[in-house]
């Protein structure tokens, strides 16, 4: 299994303030499927966001992500089992997986595994990187020549093309779960449609595909430590979408160096997560008390 299960492990509860409300963070140096079980009430969580190892061969510091597919499967779904006993009839599990051009199957096999226990309700398209000619828009507000933005990892195949998305596979107990489309709302590029759809102000839902881009480093070791985390701005994006104001707790069983704790911070929701490697933990543990301080108005102590 790709998680090893330990007796023993180190836990931070890291309290937090948005509008003098006081939440807070807690997270566990545990194997997640030990780690839910022992710390979750069933039906308890409102909101799971996370992004599994990939099974692509990725090199996580401690971590092997080369199971035989048919073991890496069998263990989602019994991770799959644990998370809807954990989650609300009402709660929504954001799952973000990618793939590689040489093996594009990954995310389909495990969406199916996981339709055994819930619904798809949605899927949503990261977008990291998009290529957009101004000859294909015309004459199109803002659009005034070829545009190229966000990052991508650049293969040299006569076979494969450049993998510049990923997916959000938004998974409900029922497929029936209400959520709050205009809280990600943009805006009307004509501003016509306001009165035409009858909307409530200039806002329209985002869609499925969301372009969310990696901020550009100097330095992968210290900016991005850790190989396949996402942006804060994923998670934020899925909590408010399922709704921040009936979103109570958050949970994110792999957290990596905790930027689904940071969006939860930032919104003022409780936050639960799981992080096995002790070095991962550290920093995500780091960053959200760092979070924490900036938002109770706190200086950063010098080094």
């Amino acid at each position: 299994m790709p998680q090893i299960s330990r007796n023993t492990h180190h836990a931070s509860r890291i309290p937090y303030h948005v509008s003098r409300r006081e939440h807070t963070a807690t997270i566990y140096s545990q194997d997640c499927l030990a780690g839910m079980r022992a710390h979750l009430a069933p039906r308890s969580v409102d909101v799971v966001v996370t992004s599994p190892p990939y099974n692509l061969g990725i090199k996580y510091k401690k971590y092997d992500d080369t199971l035989p597919r048919d073991a890496y499967i069998a263990w989602l779904g019994e991770w799959a089992q644990i998370v809807r006993a954990a989650l609300r009839d009402d709660g929504s599990l954001f799952l973000n997986l990618g793939s590689k051009p040489t093996d594009p199957a990954v995310p389909f096999q495990v969406v199916a595994e996981m339709q055994k226990h819930f619904v798809l309700q949605n899927v949503i398209h990261w977008i990291k990187s998009i290529a957009i000619e101004k000859a294909d828009v015309g004459d199109y507000p803002g659009i005034t020549r070829d545009v190229a933005i966000g990052h991508y990892k650049p293969i040299n195949s006569a076979r494969y093309i450049n993998d510049c998305h990923e997916y959000i596979f938004h998974l409900t107990k029922r497929g029936d779960v209400k959520l709050d489309r205009l809280a990600i709302g943009v805006e009307y590029q004509d501003k016509t449609n306001i009165a035409r759809w009858n909307t409530r102000g200039d806002k329209r839902c985002r869609g499925n595909a969301w372009f969310v881009p990696y901020k550009t480093i100097r330095d992968r070791a210290a900016q991005r430590p850790h190989p396949a985390t996402f942006p804060v701005k994923i998670p934020e994006l899925c909590i408010r979408l399922h709704g921040v104001k009936r979103t109570r707790l958050v949970v994110d069983p792999f957290l990596g160096i905790g930027h689904s704790a940071l969006a939860c911070v930032e919104l003022g929701v409780d936050f639960v997560g799981f992080e096995i490697d002790a070095e991962y933990f550290a920093q995500a543990r780091r960053a959200i008390q760092r979070a924490a301080r900036h938002n109770s108005g706190e200086k950063e102590k010098p080094a």
